[in-house]
């Protein structure tokens, strides 16, 4: 029997107190909401007879041991924003046809509560280590990782860690992560009056809706045009003029060519019947630099490598109305690229639709050596449970391990090919696959815990 087994012993209380923690609508960028989850997994911790320390409301950390060695298993309790079309109700954990389902049960929160029972069964299994653990809490994953940063200016980033943020096997690559906002003076476009779609720069939006000024006949024109237009678009005369509600596919942005973009579809339909400058600035740069292409080819940053593969573009939001147009962009590069020479290229070409850049995030690339000492714990902790080696990979995906000095990866808790529906509509997690993870993550903290 492997250490790990030992989670199973916690099963039915791990699924009650995720219920708990799945109502706590903790939606990144709403801070208060945010640190109630911590809070209730520092008091959670508590009562297993763990230290806890927090800081500023922004992050915590439960521990276990002194001395030694300190080791760090991070994750996040923030989730982003429910969408639309749900079949259940986003926070409240619901189980059928073997899933678990609610936001923020595969990202994150459900690796997080089973980063704090591995502590607690360490600690009631009476296991002696020789180094320092601690399961490190965060709240502002999804919008900039400040909570990590402010985290570690009050303590030492850890010898050796890792976070349950992403899928088995190891990830050992991570992209360089690029967000950027994109705004004019004003809006001065004519016959584009409003046009709004998303909420989270690192998510593809699934709904966008335009309000337009124009003539009987080109209202006629555009119902035309958007039959042979890849999308689904519903048009509505209202008082303030025709109003074209564009309905696509949610996704992550670091694979935004598994969703459909609702917001540069429906700029798309758009420039198909009216002239750039009659839509603004904002819709020009969209349409002249993005595109429905996700790979960067009409800004000329298109790019790969062979650790990471290809660089990706995604708009997160965009918002125009009277006075004002601004648009989210995140960019996802390959970790051997100049992340520098890329924003450069997209400042100069939101220049020549004077548009300004602000940076909201710039995370440099993730690489480690696949033969270090923290892949090989990680490996053998893998082969342990499943009984084979784990598969190393890169991904576009941003994670705590970019903070962790190069002494981190991402390692968990989704199986590759699992449904999860991240960032999407009826997220979920297989219940039998979640505690396949308990295991190999109880079996990692383990043996991290117990090393010479």
């Amino acid at each position: 029997m492997s250490f790990g087994e030992k989670i199973l012993e916690y099963k039915a209380d791990i699924i009650s107190d995720l219920a708990e923690l799945i109502a706590i609508k903790s939606v990144s960028g709403f801070q208060d909401d945010c640190t109630q989850a911590l809070d209730w997994m520092m008091k959670k911790a508590e009562s297993f007879g763990l230290v806890t320390k927090t800081y500023d409301g922004l992050a915590g950390h439960a521990e276990l041991g002194s001395g030694g060695k300190l080791c760090g298993v991070l994750s996040h309790v923030d989730v982003v924003p429910e969408g639309n079309n749900w079949n259940s109700l986003p926070f409240e954990l619901s189980v059928g046809d073997g899933y678990m389902y609610g936001r923020g049960v595969a990202d994150d929160k459900g690796a997080a509560l089973i980063n704090l029972y591995c502590l607690r069964a360490l600690k009631e299994s009476g296991v002696i280590g020789k180094n320092t653990i601690r399961a490190i809490y965060g709240t502002c994953e999804e919008t900039g990782m400040h909570d990590i940063e402010t985290y570690f200016e009050h303590e030492p980033v850890p010898d050796m860690s890792f976070t349950p943020d992403n899928r088995y096997g190891i990830c050992r690559c991570e992209k360089g992560i690029l967000q950027l906002e994109l705004y004019a003076d004003t809006h001065d476009g004519t016959t584009l009056t409003q046009l709004h779609s998303g909420k989270a720069v690192n998510a593809v939006p699934d709904t966008a809706y335009a309000l337009l000024d124009c003539s009987e006949t080109e209202d006629h024109q555009l119902l035309r045009l958007a039959d042979a237009k890849k999308g689904t678009f519903e048009f509505y005369y209202t008082i303030d003029g025709m109003m074209v509600l564009s309905r696509g596919q949610a996704a992550h942005a670091c694979e935004p060519q598994k969703g459909h973009n609702a917001a540069v579809a429906l700029v798309d339909l758009l420039t198909s019947n009216f002239s750039l400058p009659s839509l603004g600035s904002v819709c020009s740069f969209i349409e002249s630099c993005i595109g429905l292409d996700n790979t960067g080819v009409k800004m000329g940053i298109k790019t790969r490598d062979a650790e990471s593969g290809p660089l990706s573009i995604s708009v997160g939001t965009v918002h125009i109305d009277e006075g004002y147009a601004t648009c989210t962009v995140d960019i996802r590069y390959p970790a051997t690229i100049n992340g520098e020479n890329i924003l450069d290229t997209v400042t100069k070409a939101a220049a020549n639709e004077n548009l300004h850049v602000k940076v909201l995030k710039h995370s440099k690339p993730l690489y480690l050596q696949e033969d270090s000492e923290l892949i090989k714990l990680l490996s053998d902790s893998y082969e342990e449970i499943m009984g084979e080696k784990p598969d190393l990979y890169s991904t576009g995906g941003g994670t705590y391990a970019r903070m962790l000095g190069g002494k981190g990866v991402a390692f968990g808790p989704v199986f590759k090919d699992e449904v999860s529906n991240i960032h999407n509509a009826n997220e979920c997690i297989d219940v039998e696959k979640f505690f396949k993870h308990a295991q190999i993550c109880l079996e990692a903290m383990y043996r991290m815990y117990t090393a010479e």
